[in-house]
């Protein structure tokens, strides 16, 4: 599902080139970070880099892996018929280096095609494993299970330059700060 939208954006960038003054530096296509989604079912979706590729590129040492599964809320109590199937959900999460910058997401279950173009949008611009835990989960969603996966990062706890209070301060107002 990757190939024609992919084939699109390079055609814009070389219409640019070739008929909009556009240098070659400024229209060449990033291929990192391409959503790709199968419209199967259960719907696969995928951008970036594999746990294996992640690895061969930045060593095992430097990746970590972040994986959940559960079950859709469409399946919750209240719309359960006796017997029925729940059919889980998996997600799983690629970092690397310490301040685990998102290399990689996948995911197999119900209506992840529709959540992976936001998430692909935070790995393009460089989210790390903190950015995802930084945002508040839209509940009750799929989606949130992707900003909710366990071991929660502080986002302050990665960046130095960002205000931290102490105990022994007094507590500042937030229009103060």
């Amino acid at each position: 599902s990757a190939r024609r939208p992919t084939a699109i954006a390079a055609g814009r960038l070389l219409s640019d080139r070739l008929f909009g003054g556009a240098s070659e530096a400024d229209t060449l296509m990033d291929y990192d970070f391409v959503p790709t989604v199968v419209f199967s079912h259960p719907p696969l979706a995928v951008c970036g880099l594999t746990e294996a590729e992640a690895i061969a590129r930045h060593g095992p040492d430097a990746v970590a892996v972040h994986k959940s599964t559960w079950v859709n809320m469409l399946y919750s109590r209240e719309f359960l018929v006796d017997g029925q199937h729940m059919p889980k959900t998996f997600a799983k999460l690629v970092c690397v280096g310490p301040e685990q910058r998102v290399v990689g997401l996948h995911m197999i279950g119900l209506a992840v095609d529709e959540i992976l173009q936001g998430f692909a949008l935070a790995m393009k611009m460089g989210a790390t494993k903190a950015d995802f835990d930084s945002v508040v989960a839209i509940h009750p969603t799929s989606s949130e299970e992707l900003v909710t996966i366990p071991p929660w990062q502080a986002k302050y706890s990665l960046r130095p330059d960002a205000y931290t209070p102490s105990y022994e301060e007094e507590p500042v107002p937030a229009k103060a700060r």
